[in-house]
């Protein structure tokens, strides 16, 4: 409690002023950097609910989910109420929700455009405003690779796909899609590479590895030699 009739120094006063200062200063150019790498067309990552990182903001999912991101607009079923505002709303409150993008991708598809009913902003955009906001977010970077190996961009996808790996995603279905993207450009060693990890982890469908077949650069994992018996 403050003594009866104390009052700050003028000094002291000024140096809390500074620090609030710079404190906003670091808040405010965090920001800055982030949406710096957004095209203006894909707006701001300014909400006023929001935004928060799906990663770690759990507390705040909740209420997002049980109006919006409901289970009948992540399916995207039939009758869904306005499954396009709902997922908008929903990565505009946290622009990486790994589920809220997987469905905004086949929305994407299902309604055969970039820009489907509901959305301000394309798909593309909703891509690299995750990638914004969490730069460090694996699975961001792999629903990217996916988005753009859906889109004919298997160079973009390599890399979207290969910073996903760097981050940690180690996953069957990271390598399996790794695996389609080499192929398109041409990298069959690399393909074949991917396509072993990818079996190995437990991926289930062959396409993969008959689409190696079928350029003829499928080979089998050679046999580990077994250990030599102690003598």
């Amino acid at each position: 409690m403050t003594p009866t009739g104390f009052s700050p120094s003028r000094k002291a006063v000024r140096l809390a002023a500074v620090i609030c200062t710079v404190f906003l200063g670091w808040v405010v150019s965090g920001t800055v950097r982030a949406e710096g790498r957004l095209p203006a067309q894909c707006g701001s990552l300014a909400t006023h609910f929001g935004p928060f990182d799906y990663r770690v903001e759990k507390s705040k999912l909740p209420i997002v989910e049980r109006y919006h991101f409901t289970p009948d607009i992540e399916s995207l079923s039939a009758g869904a109420p306005n499954p396009g505002g709902n997922i908008v709303y929903t990565l505009q409150a946290f622009p990486n929700h790994h589920r809220a993008l997987m469905s905004l991708l086949r929305y994407g598809e299902k309604q055969r455009s970039d820009r489907p009913r509901g959305l301000p902003f394309t798909i593309e955009c909703f891509m690299l405003r995750a990638e914004a906001f969490a730069h460090d977010d694996a699975m961001v970077k792999m629903i990217s690779g996916l988005y753009y190996l859906k889109h004919d961009q298997a160079k973009v996808a390599i890399e979207r796909l290969e910073q996903a790996d760097a981050l940690g995603s180690a996953n069957p279905n990271l390598y399996y899609n790794l695996g389609l993207a080499y192929l398109e450009v041409g990298e069959k060693e690399k393909a074949l590479e991917s396509a072993h990890k990818a079996y190995a982890a437990g991926f289930p469908l062959p396409g993969l590895m008959n689409r190696l077949k079928r350029a003829g650069a499928w080979r089998d994992v050679p046999p580990k030699p077994a250990p030599k018996a102690d003598k």
